[in-house]
């Protein structure tokens, strides 16, 4: 479980979203389309079933379970670990950290926005590609940030939802967080559009590729260690809670999508 401010709003997401958690993403997805007997039934009183609609959870038990799980994993290992990255390694060393990641995401924000038909959106995430893996040494340095090209958050579950899919009901997978049928399968998209899943052996690279998700993971968790033990704390029903601010989020970065007609020349040029 991870929060992310940059996508998931209270956050859940990108932290956990690396390639080695696709398959057991896509098995719980099977699992779920498989199994009709998971789904809670509608209740039918018309106040309870707005209620049941408006949360769009009918696998509510099983995911409140994974829920737990993961939570038990936050507090045996990963809350601990995040402390130990924060103590240990330097704010500039996490920030390069964090740069590689958002660097080599690009692409597949690229081809997200290309999808979406915002040409504005896609020559920004191209460029940012280009200068920080030239100028900005493979990503450690943002800076194409410096000369204008800001980052932002497209991937292809927004691209779908732009193009009017169903979203399906919603998920809790330990590993990856709050998703719902489309957005997992945007999220296995969009690890096939990231080039760094594909590098080869040999010259330390697949080292390299490891170390990159890895320490991605644990940076994450590191940015969100205080909003996850904030939530614990104040909130009655933290599921719940997760569940509608990630859901409205996700809805706002859609609409917020489609409603980007900006001109496809830079404002600063």
């Amino acid at each position: 479980m991870v929060m992310d401010s940059r996508q998931d709003g209270i956050g859940y997401g990108s932290a956990w979203k690396r390639c080695t958690r696709v398959t057991a993403g896509s098995l719980a997805l099977m699992l779920l389309s498989a199994c009709g007997s998971l789904r809670n039934p509608p209740p039918k009183d018309p106040e309870a079933l707005a209620d049941y609609k408006a949360a769009n959870d009918p696998y509510e038990p099983l995911n409140r379970d994974m829920y737990n799980v993961q939570m038990w994993a936050y507090h045996k290992a990963l809350r601990p670990i995040a402390k130990a990255w924060i103590w240990a390694v330097p704010t500039p060393v996490r920030h390069s950290v964090a740069n590689i990641n958002e660097t080599w995401r690009e692409p597949a924000v690229f081809f997200s926005d290309v999808g979406a038909g915002r040409p504005r959106r896609a020559g920004d995430s191209f460029m940012r590609f280009a200068i920080n893996m030239s100028a900005g040494v493979a990503g450690f340095f943002d800076v194409a940030s410096l000369v204008g090209y800001k980052q932002h958050e497209t991937d292809p579950g927004m691209t779908m939802g732009t193009w009017g899919v169903p979203t399906g009901p919603y998920l809790f997978i330990p590993g990856v967080g709050p998703t719902n049928f489309r957005d997992g399968a945007g999220y296995a998209i969009g690890q096939g559009l990231t080039p760094i899943n594909y590098v080869p052996r040999g010259y330390g690279l697949l080292s390299f590729n490891w170390a990159y998700n890895i320490l991605g993971t644990v940076d994450g968790f590191a940015n969100t260690v205080d909003q996850i033990d904030h939530l614990e704390q104040d909130s009655l029903d933290p599921y719940s809670y997760i569940r509608s601010a990630w859901q409205q989020n996700r809805q706002s970065q859609v609409d917020a999508l489609k409603d980007d007609h900006r001109a496809t020349t830079p404002d600063w040029y």
